[in-house]
């Protein structure tokens, strides 16, 4: 698809034109000045959406447990859907958006997570609680496959900023539902169901800012005459012959496995070195913050380079310093510690700027957006076991940070290919 008929937002008018794409000599479309506003309060709130899911449940975790009784395999298993569930859904993202589009499927993802939420807060059992999980967590992983889709569809020449706040948005949901869960348990009766449908509340909301959208989207693809380019399944580039592209997903795959570890075993680790229980959820919670501003200002930053090559391997130089901090001074340096691990995290919203930058069209976009993602959650799966199962064999976290600053390394090497300046399109050899 030539990139003169990519949808974009007509600023000064306040409507969007859009070519016929089956007939270039038809008139082109104009779309309703409330689209570009109401996507952005869409991709905003679906956005805020993509984490509490995950974290609320962590915050009453054994609350949880106990409730229904869960045996120790069970709660592992839960903690490991999450990662799975974006794998193994992620995948069929490409497939529906070309079926319905990005933007219906994104409705649908959100209606899913507001189902799964409001649901298993009154299962009585662990398998109704995991299949009302999973309900949720294939609707995320929908939409984190989708996101960047809508950003290129819609904002081509706003990648950089709409990828900053849509980040930004994910990690003040993620920090947000830490930090809240218990607090407004305990005010609400102290009922961990309770606690956990609250956040049904902000899902359904999103889901609201999607109808109207999805119902323009429809019409517009009725207009045409046929589907937009993005639906047709032979218009987008082989991505398993796209170096760019396995450099991305792989790239995505090991900061996901930082991110996770960190999440998982980082007040752990400070907790063993001798502070207290108080003060390492306080650290874990500076680490997770440190992406609210970051999240907004690495993609802007990104958007404006041709080469983000550099910015990858700063965020795992940051990283490396602080692995190596908590291997000599976990104690005397926490608070630094914290901080600079914080900052390597932020590859989150890098990589997905990237795969923003790294296709040409809706239709690469999707692809490539589904193939890092679903690769790149596959890989992280076994990083937080592994560093569990060195950690009790080993007796400390000599070893476990070691494997932890080590994979930094090919983290940066993959992140400085995928910030190369090059497409998918251009190197498997086909037509945007």
């Amino acid at each position: 698809m030539p990139d003169e008929e990519i949808q974009t937002i007509d600023r000064p008018h306040g409507t969007r034109t859009v070519p016929a794409q089956a007939h270039p000599a038809a008139p082109a479309r104009p779309e309703p000045a409330w689209l570009g506003p109401v996507l952005i309060v869409g991709i905003v709130l679906a956005a805020l959406n993509l984490r509490p899911a995950i974290t609320s449940l962590g915050a009453l975790f054994e609350e949880v447990r106990t409730g229904l009784g869960m045996s120790g395999t069970v709660a592992g298993l839960i903690t490991s859907v999450p990662a799975l569930c974006f794998a193994v859904f992620g995948v069929t993202a490409p497939r529906l958006s070309r079926r319905f589009g990005p933007a219906a499927v994104v409705c649908a993802g959100m209606a899913a997570v507001a189902a799964g939420l409001l649901i298993r807060p009154f299962t009585h059992a662990a398998a109704g609680f995991l299949a009302a999980s999973a309900l949720s967590l294939a609707g995320i992983a929908l939409t984190n496959v989708l996101l960047p889709v809508i950003v290129k569809r819609w904002f081509p020449d706003r990648v950089g900023t709409m990828t900053g706040l849509y980040s930004m948005a994910l990690a003040v949901g993620t920090s947000l539902a830490a930090a809240a869960t218990v607090p407004m348990t305990s005010a609400l009766g102290g009922s961990w169901r309770t606690g956990l449908l609250v956040w049904a509340v902000l899902a359904v909301a999103a889901v609201v800012p999607w109808l109207p959208v999805a119902a323009a989207a429809r019409r517009e693809k009725r207009a045409a005459a046929e589907p937009a380019a993005h639906v047709r399944a032979d218009t987008g580039p082989k991505i398993v012959r796209s170096r760019t592209a396995w450099a991305l997903a792989c790239y995505f795959g090991l900061q996901a496995t930082g991110a996770y570890i960190t999440m998982g075993w980082l007040p752990q680790i400070f907790r063993d070195a001798g502070v207290s229980a108080g003060t390492a959820g306080v650290l874990l919670a500076v680490t997770m913050v440190m992406g609210v501003p970051l999240a907004f200002v690495i993609p802007n930053l990104a958007g404006r380079m041709k080469n983000q090559g550099a910015i990858a391997a700063a965020l795992g130089v940051f990283g490396l310093v602080g692995y190596s901090g908590l291997h000599f001074a976990p104690a005397a340096g926490a608070w630094a510690w914290a901080l600079l691990l914080g900052v390597s995290n932020c590859a989150f919203p890098l990589v997905i700027t990237l795969i923003g930058l790294r296709a040409k069209s809706p239709a690469g976009v999707v692809k490539l957006s589904a193939f890092a993602q679903s690769i790149g959650y596959l890989i992280s799966i076994p990083g937080p076991l592994l560093i569990g199962t060195l950690y009790q064999h080993s007796g400390g976290w000599d070893l476990p940070l070691t494997l932890m600053a080590g994979l930094l390394v090919p983290q940066i090497a993959l992140g400085i290919l995928a910030g190369r300046d090059r497409t998918i399109e251009d190197e498997c050899g086909m037509r945007d």
